[in-house]
């Protein structure tokens, strides 16, 4: 996928089938990196685009 492609709904979707959305919102807002990353993983989110949604919480870091 490349990351103009990438579509933040579909990973959303993923993580609320598992009933962790309000977990994985608590982990982004936190910058809880490792925790967003596991809540996707059990959500059966592929590896590519878990690295996107890291490098997109990376870039918004620090500006809040």
């Amino acid at each position: 996928m490349d990351e103009s492609d990438f579509e933040g709904t579909e990973v959303l979707e993923q993580v609320a089938a598992i009933g962790k959305l309000d977990d994985f919102f608590e982990a982004i807002d936190s910058d809880d990196f490792s925790r967003a990353v596991s809540l996707m993983k059990k959500a059966r989110v592929d590896s590519e685009t878990i690295a996107i949604v890291v490098k997109k919480m990376q870039e918004v870091d620090g500006q809040h």
